[in-house]
């Protein structure tokens, strides 16, 4: 099989007969071809067929009712007792309350909420448990008129069902819909967007000695057939969001290998949403063991993230991603395009 990587332009100075990446602002005018076995082979973006420029160049649509022309910030609302970051910080419905409508007001444009942890060694959670933490307040935040989109991160079907009801608008799934087999039947009814994330392992095997061929194209064929599965279970892929599963069975350089080339997975026609805030692996290579305290790495891999294409930044830092992409898009987008924005 052979693959096409978009490389991206971010030079404000961009030569004629460019190409848009996925509607969005971000253009290339070369392609890496990938194949297994072979080195990587840089060309121009005219010389590639028309049937693999498609999924590269087609504008995504919309998500929960969220333009993807542009990086848009997901808030990590962590109701649980052991996340690796926040956890116990706001297992309460207040607390949780509070925090959903400070990261609102921060400026998230999409709330993550989930009620069980999936860090490395984390135990599972009774359904019944993680629905308790979620639904009433998915609930309430409806009830208080809180209009910004809502993911519910969950591997369970009745948790998805129950936030769904309560004004959920979107499934995270980590397991890609292969954990809980009832699962892509609920997404499917509720006519619902779903993100598939690639993990290897479960939460308490998977960083016991992960290993690939080749990480890039080994996750990206598990997508692939990931999102097969989920069209014949009656999802297609116009509501269906891709997430490489950074840290989720990976090495540190298995982390870094997918986010140098991330574009690559603007190949399989869908929105990629990048999950790599505050995690173990920016610890490790900047040196900083405490999860709170890594939050100018993680502005560094969101931006690393934007530049490589990704519409879906998930961070528990908002305020500070926000500033960080606007001033990034001011420096780097064409200056049309940034005059347009400035006067939209």
């Amino acid at each position: 099989m052979i693959y096409h990587r978009p490389i991206l332009l971010t030079d404000p100075a961009r030569p004629g007969g460019v190409l848009p990446l996925a509607g969005g602002p971000l253009v290339f005018d070369r392609v890496e071809i990938l194949e297994r076995g072979r080195a990587p082979v840089v060309v121009p973006a005219a010389e590639v067929e028309a049937e693999y420029l498609a999924p590269l160049t087609a504008p995504r649509p919309d998500i929960a009712g969220l333009a993807l022309d542009a990086p848009r910030v997901m808030g990590i609302l962590n109701v649980t007792p052991d996340s690796f970051s926040d956890g116990g910080r706001h297992s309460t419905l207040p607390e949780a309350l509070a925090r959903a409508q400070a990261l609102v007001a921060d400026g998230a444009e999409i709330l993550d909420i989930g009620g069980e942890s999936t860090r490395p060694g984390a135990a599972e959670v009774d359904a019944a448990e993680e629905i308790a933490r979620t639904a009433p307040l998915i609930d309430m935040l409806r009830g208080q008129g809180v209009e910004v989109p809502v993911s519910i991160d969950t591997r369970k079907a009745a948790v998805a069902e129950a936030a769904l009801k309560a004004g959920a608008d979107l499934v995270n799934d980590v397991a890609a819909l292969t954990f809980d087999p009832g699962l892509a039947d609920v997404v499917a009814s509720a006519r619902a967007p779903v993100c598939l994330m690639h993990a290897q392992g479960t939460p308490q095997t998977m960083q016991q000695d992960p290993r690939y061929d080749d990480v890039l194209l080994d996750v990206y064929d598990w997508l692939a057939e990931r999102l097969r599965a989920a069209d014949a279970a009656g999802i297609p892929r116009r509501r269906i969001v891709v997430d490489p599963g950074i840290g989720f069975g990976k090495t540190v350089e298995h982390n870094l290998a997918l986010i140098r080339r991330l574009s690559l997975f603007h190949g399989l026609g869908c929105p990629i949403l990048l999950g790599a805030s505050r995690k173990r692996f920016i610890g490790t290579l900047s040196d900083e063991p405490v999860a709170d305290r890594r939050m100018a790495g993680s502005l560094a891999i969101a931006l690393a993230g934007a530049a490589q294409g990704a519409q879906i930044l998930r961070v528990h830092d908002v305020r500070e991603t926000r500033q960080a992409l606007a001033l990034w898009r001011a420096v780097t987008e064409a200056a049309e395009t940034a005059g347009q924005r400035r006067q939209a």
